[in-house]
């Protein structure tokens, strides 16, 4: 596989606190509005960075996962993830990204509650996105077997 570049460009109008932007994917799959209250406050329909790590870390891994179960004989039928990334105050001021909690129900025919706590857990070791984070905040995963 040759090398895969994404590019996406923000358009930011005004000073922090009374501004907004837009976000564009190039593909064309999204445009988004993001202001520094939807990022700090109140969502009101808009984007921030955080939800877009969010979104990247959870897409990335569901298609992890699921490579990584259909490798050891177990296909998923479903998976379902959400992953919460957590923003705070820094220390000496500005904000830090702190967290990033990744939670999956599967349902994976013939495989067992351990059995998949253990492919989660393989899955997002070796989750490109979750390999990018590692080191820089917390990753905490929960893995829920949903039917069989």
């Amino acid at each position: 596989m040759k090398r895969i570049e994404s590019r996406s460009t923000t358009v930011w109008d005004g000073q922090l606190e009374d501004g907004s932007g837009t976000i564009t994917a190039d593909s064309g799959a999204f445009t988004l509005p993001v202001t520094w209250g939807s990022r700090t406050e109140e969502p009101g329909g808009k984007t921030s960075p955080e939800e877009l790590i969010a979104a990247a870390h959870a897409t990335c891994y569901a298609m992890n996962l699921s490579a990584t179960l259909a490798a050891a004989g177990s296909p998923p039928e479903r998976l379902e993830v959400t992953a919460v990334c957590g923003l705070e105050p820094k220390d000496g001021g500005g904000l830090i990204i702190t967290s990033s909690n990744l939670s999956v129900r599967g349902t994976v025919p013939g495989l067992d509650q351990a059995g998949f706590e253990e492919l989660a857990r393989k899955g997002e070791a070796t989750c490109p996105v979750s390999n990018a984070l590692r080191g820089n905040l917390e990753i905490a995963l929960d893995a829920q077997l949903t039917g069989s």
